[in-house]
C-alpha cells in the first residue's frame, strides 16, 4: 500500500489521516480471536486498570502471539511508513489498547514522541503511530481525539503524570489544550472495525473513559526509521523494543495465511526483556 500525493500532503498538513474498513471484517475476526485469551494472562506486559482487573494495554503482543506478529509485518501498515520516512522502519512499541466497557480509563492529553524522546533517547520524532480499530468506535467508547496540525509545533512542555491512570504519562496541562484546540480545533476519527489511523508521533492526542457498554479495543503499531533508534535503554523491551532491524513485509494476505513469523517471547518473556540495559 502507497499513499497518494494527495494523501501525503494531507498527512504533512494535520499530521494524520483515517482510513475506514482498510481491513476486512473476516480480518478483524482473526484479531478478535485472540485478544480474549492474551487479556486472561498475567503476564509484565499486560498493564490493567487502577483498582480493577481490567486489562489497559497488553505490550509486545507480536512477540509471542503469532496472528499479531504477522499484523506486525503487514505492507498495509509498513508501506505507508516507509514512504512517509523514505526508509525502512522498525518495531518501536506494539500494543493493543483495550479500552473496557464501563470500566476503560482515560489516555491524558500527550504527544508520544516526548515520552519516547526523554524516557528512550530518541533522537528525532521520525516515528510513525498507526492504530487499527477491531471493534465499531463512536462517540460513546472513549474515541481517540486529535488537535490537527499540532506536530508542526514540536515537542510542548510536559511533566509525568503518575497519578491519574495506572500508567505513567508525560501529559500537557489543561491551558495548552485549550490554545491548541483553540488555534487547531478537535477531530475524532470514528468508523467500523477494521479502520486505520496514522499519525505523527508529535500529533497532541488523548482519548476520554469508556462509561458506554461497548468495548473499544484498538491495535497501536509505532514504527520508527531505523537511523532513528532509540539510545537509551531504562524501560522493559516490551515498552521499548531493541530489535532494530528492518520490518520485513509479508503478503497483503498474511492475517487469512499461515506464515512462520519469529515468536521470541512465547514461552515467556525472558529476564533480559525486563531488565535495563545499557545502549551499545
Amino acid at each position: 500500500m502507497q499513499l497518494t500525493p494527495e494523501e501525503a500532503a494531507q498527512f504533512e498538513e494535520s499530521g494524520y489521516l483515517f482510513f475506514p474498513s482498510l481491513f476486512t471484517e473476516e480480518e478483524i475476526a482473526v484479531l478478535n480471536t485472540e485478544t480474549p485469551g492474551i487479556f486472561a494472562q498475567h503476564r509484565p506486559e499486560n498493564v490493567r486498570e487502577s483498582g480493577s482487573d481490567a486489562v489497559r494495554t497488553s505490550f509486545g503482543v507480536h512477540m509471542y502471539n503469532a496472528v499479531f506478529a504477522r499484523l506486525a509485518r503487514h505492507p498495509r501498515l509498513v508501506g505507508p511508513t516507509r514512504q512517509i520516512f523514505g526508509e525502512d522502519v522498525y518495531m518501536h512499541q506494539f500494543k493493543v489498547n483495550a479500552k473496557a466497557a464501563f470500566n476503560g480509563d482515560v489516555w491524558q492529553w500527550h504527544q508520544d514522541f516526548g515520552t519516547w524522546h526523554v524516557a528512550d533517547k530518541m533522537p528525532e520524532p521520525r516515528a510513525m503511530n498507526i492504530a487499527i480499530f477491531l471493534d465499531e468506535v463512536s462517540e460513546l467508547n472513549g474515541p481517540l481525539m486529535f488537535v490537527p496540525g499540532s506536530h508542526k509545533l514540536g515537542v510542548i512542555d510536559a511533566d509525568l503524570d503518575d497519578v491519574t491512570t495506572s500508567y505513567p504519562l508525560w501529559t500537557i496541562n489543561n491551558d495548552t489544550i485549550r490554545k491548541l484546540a483553540d488555534r487547531g480545533g478537535i477531530v475524532v476519527p470514528k468508523g467500523p472495525p477494521g479502520s486505520m489511523i496514522m499519525f505523527d508521533s508529535l500529533l497532541v492526542h488523548g482519548s476520554g473513559s469508556n462509561m458506554s457498554p461497548w468495548d473499544r479495543n484498538t491495535v497501536y503499531l509505532s514504527l520508527c526509521a531505523i537511523t532513528n533508534h532509540i539510545q537509551r535503554f531504562n524501560r522493559p523491551a516490551y515498552l521499548a523494543l531493541r530489535d532494530f532491524d528492518p520490518i520485513e513485509c509479508l503478503p497483503d494476505d498474511c492475517l487469512l495465511k499461515q506464515y512462520d513469523v519469529a515468536l521470541p517471547w512465547k514461552d515467556g518473556t525472558p529476564e533480559s526483556a525486563l531488565n535495563p540495559q545499557i545502549a551499545a
